[in-house]
């Protein structure tokens, strides 16, 4: 069947996606989705209209917030400030969307490695933003085996310890916004050192805290999980920290679903990250963790509706109030965002009031 890839994701094919539908599981439930990109690159498209198209399947998504992924930057001018055209860039795209509450929230890039200097960087986007800018990424993940790359510019070793990195997540928490930071389980000691350096950061860990399945990973599993869960409790212990539960569709994760004739089920989908749901939930809480999309990186693997019964699924067991700060509660009160119970109540898209 060969490899649907392009680059370091699975090619997204909605004529294969269109083999598995199914109905949409407790429609009422309101959700924020924590974690989406937008671009437009050769080949590949996914601007607020294809996101759009991708709600439109029955979930209560009330809001999002998008998150850095090198888009629309300026190609003239200072360096430092050529991010800042990704905040213009997604909030342009959402108007002329006609639509200013998908994403409600953004994650912007500055270079943290500028030390304190990251200031300027930092003020110029949270400027550019008018209130919409919640908090920074960078590109942090790496691993030294060619075989385990989850962006199209890995990030250089040593990046998350390095001192001027540390004193530019200083800045953030300065800034008053939150650090996202996406890394494998094999640097989960360095996210650690970070967040215990800086207790007025919150530090949000993307995609589970990057638990290995591809490559060298691929062999003794048993090992590896039981590797990323002593890192993943041992950040919990951390109160700063927060975990986003999602990022399945990730390569570096192994799940080859896109190898299949037909995509998975929402059932086969909460059986296999069951045993990851509940160690972050055992360590991080309800009140700490988050449901997360991560599309359109994960589309290649599965469906947006599918992938949203699957969390409904895995959420069953939980009490109300757990389900709620999942699907919506624990993204608000970290991003500052006051949330609406659905769709209709938003009012005012970028006008979103700060959660007091």
């Amino acid at each position: 069947m060969g490899w649907p890839v392009t680059g370091p994701h699975a090619t997204i094919r909605e004529d294969w996606l269109a083999r598995h539908v199914e109905p949409v599981l407790d429609p009422e439930q309101p959700i924020l989705d924590a974690h989406h990109h937008l671009w437009d690159r050769p080949g590949s498209r996914y601007r607020c209209e294809e996101f759009l198209a991708d709600l439109a399947n029955g979930h209560n998504v009330c809001a999002s917030i998008y998150v850095q992924c090198r888009t629309g930057y300026r190609t003239d001018g200072p360096e430092t400030l050529r991010s800042v055209g990704e905040v213009d860039t997604i909030r342009r795209w959402a108007r002329d969307a006609d639509t200013s509450v998908y994403p409600v929230k953004l994650i912007a890039h500055a270079d943290l490695l500028l030390g304190a200097q990251a200031r300027a960087q930092i003020e110029a986007l949270v400027d550019a933003g008018e209130g919409t800018v919640c908090g920074i990424r960078n590109t942090t993940a790496h691993h030294p085996d060619p075989r385990l790359v989850s962006n199209p510019k890995p990030a250089p070793a040593g990046l998350l310890k390095a001192d001027t990195f540390l004193k530019g997540a200083a800045e953030v928490a300065k800034a008053g916004l939150v650090l996202d930071v996406w890394a494998y389980q094999t640097q989960l000691d360095e996210v650690f050192d970070l967040a215990k350096v800086n207790p007025d950061l919150t530090v949000v860990i993307d995609h589970l805290g990057g638990p290995l399945g591809a490559g060298p990973y691929r062999d003794n599993p048993s090992a590896h999980f039981v590797a990323w869960r002593a890192g993943v409790e041992r950040l919990a212990q951390l109160p700063n920290t927060r975990m986003k539960i999602g990022g399945f569709g990730l390569m570096v994760m192994g799940k080859d679903y896109h190898l299949s004739e037909i995509p998975p089920s929402s059932e086969k989908i909460a059986d296999d990250w069951a045993a990851h749901l509940d160690v972050c939930l055992n360590a991080f809480g309800a009140n700490r963790a988050m449901f997360e999309s991560n599309f359109p990186v994960d589309k290649g693997m599965f469906a947006y509706s599918v992938l949203w019964n699957a969390f409904k699924r895995l959420a069953r067991p939980l009490t109300a109030d757990e389900r709620t700060a999942m699907f919506h509660g624990t993204a608000a009160a970290t991003y500052g965002i006051k949330f609406p119970k659905t769709k209709n109540a938003i009012q005012g898209g970028y006008g979103f009031e700060t959660a007091s």
